[in-house]
């Protein structure tokens, strides 16, 4: 018996510099006893217990001793007891170091660059440094805590610092400034040391958004960098070097770099050892003070950006018009890094394409992002380049200017996004189900560069409420997303208005389309709950509740006694595929329905949170709150016969699935119109960015599971496959973002990375897959998976806070076979295809391995397949 996996909060394993002074505790234990219950456990931090305690919990334990103090360093062993007598040994260590939990632990001062024209929307990035004696001693620590105004690569001694890109990310820069912790102990040493940095403007200065040159410096004009190393002596002493006036400042071989754009580097400008010590930098300018304009400091909650893959070329093409261009097989986020051996000048230059227009790189989509990376030789033998402070969107790289014959292992792709834990997995036997789950993990991936964005190739790529909303449950199965959503939940938090109000994106800029709408703004009661439902979070919901009650409030004013959210602008069901290109939120679903929907599920969620926060007052109000915009809903929207005055599926979807209709007879009433609906359309989607993630839960909670399948296995278009069968290797912003004909979809808003739509993967995993969460965190895991047409084996794996857990099943004729895991210290409920539906005579099982295989009807297998859809048609 084995405790692993021992975390703190939601860092992976040892960490330096967190943020909390309380951190929670996980563990998980590995054992081969069947059914095995945790009954007690104990904690020890630096070899003193603090003594045996009796109880389950294994997830969110509770700091045991004093808070630690700013960079007090502790380490943690945990072994438990379980109910049949067993004991653990004690875990491996876990290192646990606090960052600077105090403003005052800060002596830096920020400097900026004084040869920087903040104007100029091409300016170079600038590089900063300063030479530092440290006195002889032995040094046992050393750490460097860093952050910028900006992008920042950290260097010293001749080397980077950390596997960080992109650092320190993006967030509600005027609230929240997250600063790194690195541990550079091997990096120094006695007598001349260096350290320096180089900047771009990132998120904080370049272009963000979709207006053109007038998006850049939305939070300020100036770079900046606040760094401050702390060396520590064996006899106790300390070193301090700050960011300060002492700093000198140059330019060098990155001449331009930004996000949407892209980097010009020209490496005969190269600084050679600029970062290493006896460097002659009196050439170099002074630096300045200045005060940039961030909120408090933050040791960030989760994991930075990184490379985290690479991939070669699949294939180099001649387009018809001549054109050389790179294909990496796969729609990425990243950059191309290459190896070139060409003379002194040799320009050679990479734009970036996602998708190919009859044969041609389609750079129309980008609209106003330029997606080009520029590299100019420096001559006298190979030269290998990767950009550093920019990343795109593409699976296509055009190379321009390439010196005599291509070589195309000479070319990279490099795949970044935050570097989240994979913990879910899914596949089935359906190849094109198998794609677009695939297609799922890939959107997701190259949208998780540190903030959960809508798109990451056009100029726009903001962390839109909507998108992330509807495909949080989604992200929350496939990763550990608990510190990148909890950071954005923290940026989102900050923002709220004092209205209440949720903006339409998170972090905010000085411009929107409108202050919040239903089904955006609803991120902030949505994403904490699906959080708590993956990971048994207790305490993000702790950091929530009050935006969630506020944002709640605010929809109860604007609906007012009729609790019919009437007025105002909505997005809508944006997207509906039968909408105008050009107006995409006039979807054929009355935009108040859903809003007033949307308003009863919040309060109802919100009710939820409450109980669990043992507030049963509010929990009281926000209920009879919920029951009253749910009866005025069913007032204006639902005849007698169960047909909605919005004859369409999201209509239905939303209804069934937010609880609004909840009379067993309404239900199935509600239930076979929401059928013909379907139907009507051929089992093609009619939904857009709402609705869509609704369908399939709907239907099958309905009891049309079938119906739900046959939608999912759609092949014409609109539906998910049909991308798929257009040889799409991520999920698309529009059903149609790529015409039949093979042109790309003209409406000036078309990404072929989207994650919105690929929302499906809820329903995957829990219906085909047969993995749910009938407890938060699943400590109780109801498997109950369902074949359907064209799919007769699955197997899905989650690696969940109690442990790894999974679910396989094959249909072989009328036979089925299920193989079931529970980890220790959790429980499963089963329903075995084809024995019963009803949850009441569903077999609860402990911690182990279960088997079974028995013979179902030949009526059974005929409902599996195409019976129900037979008979519609």
């Amino acid at each position: 018996m084995i405790v692993s996996r021992l975390r703190a909060e939601n860092h992976r394993a040892d960490v330096v510099g967190i943020g909390e002074s309380s951190p929670q505790l996980a563990w998980t234990t590995r054992t081969d006893t069947a059914g095995w219950w945790q009954s007690a456990y104990e904690i020890e931090i630096n070899g003193e217990s603090v003594g045996r305690r009796a109880g389950d919990e294994s997830v969110g334990v509770a700091w045991p001793t004093q808070p630690l103090r700013s960079r007090e360093q502790v380490t943690v062993r945990v072994r438990v007891w379980g109910k049949d007598g067993s004991e653990s040994d004690w875990s491996e260590p876990l290192v646990i170091e606090a960052g600077l939990l105090e403003r005052s632990d800060w002596t830096a001062r920020w400097i900026t660059p004084t040869v920087l024209d903040p104007l100029d929307i091409a300016a170079p990035a600038p590089f900063l440094r300063r030479s530092f004696d440290l006195p002889e001693g032995e040094i046992t620590s050393a750490r460097l805590y860093v952050t910028s105004a900006g992008v920042h690569r950290a260097h010293l001694n001749g080397a980077v610092v950390g596997g960080h890109v992109l650092a320190p990310g993006w967030s509600s820069y005027p609230n929240r400034l997250r600063y790194d912790t690195h541990d550079v102990t091997a990096s120094v040493h006695p007598g001349e040391n260096v350290i320096g940095a180089v900047l771009a403007d990132g998120w904080w200065r370049g272009h963000l958004g979709w207006e053109g040159a007038d998006t850049r410096n939305r939070y300020g004009t100036r770079l900046g960098l606040l760094a401050q190393l702390e060396v520590g002596y064996a006899d106790g002493s300390a070193v301090v070097v700050e960011s300060d006036p002492s700093w000198r400042t140059t330019t060098g071989p990155i001449l331009a770099a930004d996000l949407y754009d892209g980097e010009h580097h020209d490496a005969r400008l190269e600084l050679d050892g600029w970062d290493l010590p006896g460097y002659d930098d009196t050439a170099w300018n002074p630096v300045e003070e200045f005060a940039p304009r961030v909120g408090e400091l933050v040791a960030p909650p989760g994991p930075p950006i990184r490379r985290i893959e690479e991939l070669p070329v699949r294939e180099v093409i001649t387009t018809p018009s001549g054109r050389t261009v790179l294909d990496f097989a796969q729609n990425l986020v990243g950059r191309v890094r290459c190896t070139i051996d060409a003379p002194a000048g040799t320009t050679i230059t990479l734009r970036h394409a996602e998708v190919l227009e009859f044969g041609e790189p389609a750079y129309e989509p980008l609209r106003a992002a330029k997606a080009t990376d520029t590299y100019v030789a420096r001559g006298g033998g190979p030269e290998t380049w990767e950009p550093e402070f920019t990343f795109h969107g593409f699976r296509y790289a055009e190379v321009i200017g390439w010196p005599g014959a291509l070589d195309p292992t000479v070319f990279t792709a490099v795949v970044l996004h935050s570097d989240m834990e994979r913990i879910g997995t899914f596949t089935c036997d359906h190849p094109l189900l198998d794609q677009l789950h695939r297609n799922v993990v890939w959107g997701m991936r190259g949208n998780f560069v540190d903030v959960p964005t809508d798109c990451p190739q056009r100029d726009e790529r903001l962390g839109w409420t909507g998108d992330l909303q509807v495909f949080a449950p989604t992200a929350a199965f496939l990763y550990d997303v608990r510190g990148v959503l909890g950071n954005w939940l923290a940026d989102l938090v900050s923002e709220q208005g004092a209205d209440g109000a949720v903006p339409i994106f998170v972090p905010g800029l000085d411009f929107a389309l409108c202050p919040y709408a239903a089904g955006w703004s609803d991120a902030v009661t949505v994403v904490p709950t699906a959080l708590h439902r993956s990971f048994g979070d207790r305490a993000v919901l702790e950091r929530t509740f009050e935006a969630m009650r506020r944002w709640v409030a605010l929809v109860a004013e604007l609906a007012g006694p009729s609790r019919l959210w009437t007025e105002g602008f909505q997005f809508g069901d944006w997207l509906d595929p039968e909408a105008p290109e050009s107006q995409p939120w006039k979807s054929r679903t009355d935009a108040a329905m859903v809003a007033t929907a949307y308003f009863a599920r919040s309060a109802e969620l919100t009710a939820t949170v409450a109980d669990l926060l043992d507030r049963p007052d509010e929990a009281a109000r926000l209920r009879v709150l919920g029951a009253e915009v749910r009866r005025a809903f069913r007032h204006e929207y639902l005849t007698p016969s169960g047909r909605l005055m919005s004859n369409t599926a999201t209509a239905y979807a939303i209804a069934l699935r937010f609880g609004i209709i909840e009379d067993p007879e309404e239900r199935e009433l509600a239930g076979r119109h929401f059928v013909r609906v379907v139907s009507d359309y051929f089992f093609t989607i009619s939904t857009g960015f709402l609705g869509t993630p609704e369908v399939l839960p709907a239907l099958s909670s309905a009891g049309h599971t079938s119906v739900a399948y046959r939608l999912l296995t759609q092949t014409a278009c609109p539906s998910w496959l049909y991308a798929v069968k257009q040889g799409a290797t991520t999920v698309w912003e529009r059903w149609d973002s790529m015409l039949p004909d093979g042109r790309v979809n003209g409406s000036g808003m078309t990404s072929f990375n989207h994650y919105a739509f690929g929302a499906v993967a809820e329903w995957m995993h829990e219906v085909i897959g047969g993995i749910a969460a009938a407890e938060p965190g699943y400590r109780t895991t109801r498997f109950a998976p369902v074949p359907g047409p064209g799919v007769t084996a699955a197997w899905a794996s989650l690696m969940t806070p109690y442990g790894p857990t999974s679910c396989e099943w094959r249909l072989d004729g009328a036979t089925v076979r299920m193989t079931v895991v529970v980890p220790p210290n959790a429980r499963g409920v089963v329903v075995r295809p084809g024995v019963s539906t009803d949850v009441t005579e569903a077999i609860e099982i402990g911690a182990g391995r279960h088997e079974w295989e028995y013979e179902v009807s030949p009526e059974t297998v005929e409902g599996w397949g195409d019976a129900e859809w037979i008979a519609m048609t």
